[in-house]
């Protein structure tokens, strides 16, 4: 039983693994609500205090089990203490994928917003890298660790980014169960991907001046005439590559936290090591 105002279960993350497509279908379900932003509160902004957070669910209807979705809360070294005081017994739900992946698409989002320039041999290196959230956020055993010392084991119902592509509506199912919650599946969903970093954007010039009108323009987006002239506008975004040996680097960086994830998980998770099968 959550607080009054505050969510009954917490999708933690992990970043670039596609918690976006389990927030929509969660979304989806009328028996509960989900905010559209990620609050971010248990991690960067835990000190902009409770109201803050509680204003997030303001407008959930009445009966509904409120939930959110921030997936940085998984990797970020404050987050599980500040949810174990708050929600002790709150039911969550992390999602992973294969961490050679996930940095690299982690990458890509911030190359398509202009953070990052560079090739990404630029920052797979732990010792000199500028971005170290690109490797530390898939070390995923060693922030289970931090939860499990927190929380009931339980508590956490993880689940593979491989089990959402091959059983999307078993996944949905089982975590509908693990949070309390009616089995309701979306399937506008169920062959679309959500987030997808091969989608077509603006010019990043573009959308930089562009972007203190976001909120403004937010209600345009299903006007045809707006659509019409974004799409003469945008390209399809093209990305640095992966090189075949920075990805046989980043399998021996992750191998010994896969083995312990896998052992952790009851898992056999050996086809997140295989260098040549993941670049085929």
């Amino acid at each position: 039983m959550s607080a009054p105002g505050l969510p009954g279960f917490l999708i933690i993350g992990a970043v670039k693994a596609a918690t976006t497509w389990i927030h929509a279908q969660l979304q989806g379900n009328p028996a509960l609500y989900l905010p559209d932003p990620e609050p971010h509160y248990f991690s960067s902004d835990y000190d902009r205090g409770i109201d803050f957070y509680r204003a997030f669910f303001a407008g959930a209807p009445e009966g509904a089990l409120l939930g959110e979705k921030s997936a940085d809360y998984l990797a970020h070294p404050h987050a599980a203490s500040r949810i174990a005081a708050l929600l002790p017994h709150v039911p969550m739900v992390v999602q992973l994928r294969n961490p050679v992946d996930r940095a690299y698409s982690d990458y890509c989002m911030l190359y398509r917003r202009g953070t990052v320039q560079g090739p990404p041999e630029a920052y797979f290196d732990r010792a000199t890298t500028t971005q170290p959230r690109f490797l530390d956020d898939g070390l995923y055993a060693a922030h289970l660790d931090r939860w499990y010392d927190l929380f009931d084991p339980t508590q956490i119902h993880v689940l593979l980014f491989e089990d959402v592509k091959k059983a999307p509506h078993l996944t949905v199912a089982q975590v509908c169960e693990h949070i309390g919650a009616p089995y309701h599946f979306v399937e506008a969903l169920s062959d679309r991907p959500v987030n997808d970093g091969s989608a077509h954007f603006l010019p990043l010039a573009l959308r930089t001046a562009l972007a203190p009108l976001k909120d403004s323009v937010r209600p345009l987006r299903n006007n045809p005439v707006f659509n019409g002239v974004r799409n003469l506008l945008v390209r399809e975004m093209r990305y640095p590559p992966l090189l075949p040996d920075t990805r046989a680097r980043l399998v021996d960086f992750y191998a010994a936290d896969v083995e312990r994830l896998g052992r952790m998980l009851g898992r056999d998770l050996g086809h997140w090591l295989d260098a040549e099968r993941m670049a085929a």
